[in-house]
C-alpha cells in the first residue's frame, strides 16, 4: 500500500513515517510539506492512501480533498483539532485522527483502509457503522448509532432522540438518511426515521419506540413490512 504523508510540520511527518515503517505492507511514496505540493505529486504518481493534515499554509487539507475529485486516494485526516470532524466526514474520509497519534490508533486507521481497499468502496460517511459526528450547538460530538432511537424533522433541524435526551442538528432528514446505514435505519414518514432494532411494536398505523408512537406514512408502509419480515 503506497502512502503519501502531507503535513507542514516536519516532526509530524517524521512521526507518521516512523509509524508507517512498522507496518509491513505500507510504503511511504513521498512526504509533502503542503497541500499544493501534494496535489502536484498526485497528478503524476497516484497512491493508495493519503495521510493528510488539515491546517496548513495556503490550501488546507479539506480544500485539497475537495479538489482531488473522484479518483482521489483513500484519505485519513491527522490533525491537532477536533473542529473539522463534521466537514471531514462529509467528504467521506476513511478516518479522523487527533494528534498525538498513538501506534494503536494508527493501526486501527490502517485496518479501516485495508477494509475499504478490499471492498473496493470508499462510502464512509459513517466510518464503521458505529458512530457519527454531529454538531451540537458549538460542540462537535460523537454519537453512537446504537444510542439513536429515532429522528424527527423539525423545520430546519433534525432531532436525534436517545433514551436520555435529544440532540438538535441543523440539517435535513434527507441528509441524515444518506449518512446513516440503511441496514439499521428506516424512513417511515417525511418527518421521521427510526432505528429498526429499537422498534417495540407496530400498531394502529404507528411504530412504538420507548412508548413514543411514530407515524408510518402509506408511501413507506410496504418497505417497512418487507424490512420487518411481516406477513
Amino acid at each position: 500500500m503506497n502512502v503519501l504523508i502531507v503535513d507542514d510540520n516536519k516532526i509530524a511527518r517524521a512521526t507518521l513515517r516512523q509509524l508507517a515503517s512498522q507496518i509491513g505492507d505500507l510504503t511511504v511514496a513521498a512526504e509533502c510539506a503542503g497541500a499544493m505540493e501534494a496535489y502536484n505529486f498526485l497528478q503524476t504518481a497516484p497512491v493508495d492512501l493519503l495521510l493528510l493534515d488539515i491546517e496548513m499554509p495556503g490550501i488546507t487539507g479539506l480544500e485539497l480533498t475537495q479538489n482531488l475529485g473522484d479518483k482521489r486516494p483513500i484519505i485519513v485526516f491527522i490533525t491537532s483539532k477536533r473542529d473539522y470532524a463534521v466537514e471531514a466526514y462529509e467528504l467521506n474520509v476513511a478516518d479522523y485522527i487527533i494528534k498525538p497519534v498513538t501506534p494503536a490508533r494508527f493501526v486501527r486507521a490502517i485496518e479501516k483502509v485495508r477494509d475499504l481497499l478490499d471492498s473496493g468502496s470508499e462510502d464512509t460517511n459513517v466510518l464503521d457503522d458505529e458512530f457519527i459526528f454531529i454538531r451540537d450547538s458549538t460542540i462537535v460530538r460523537r454519537l453512537k448509532l446504537d444510542h439513536i432511537l429515532y429522528a424527527e424533522a423539525m423545520g430546519d433541524y433534525v432531532k436525534l432522540f436517545t433514551k436520555e435526551k435529544f440532540y438538535a442538528v441543523h440539517n435535513t432528514l434527507k441528509a441524515l438518511e444518506e449518512r446513516l446505514p440503511p441496514s439499521k435505519f428506516l424512513r417511515t414518514h417525511r418527518s421521521y426515521m427510526v432505528a429498526i432494532d429499537k422498534i417495540d411494536t407496530i400498531q394502529d398505523g404507528a411504530i412504538v419506540i420507548e412508548g413514543k408512537p411514530i407515524p408510518v406514512a402509506d408511501a413507506y408502509r410496504a418497505k417497512l413490512n418487507d424490512r420487518m419480515n411481516i406477513f
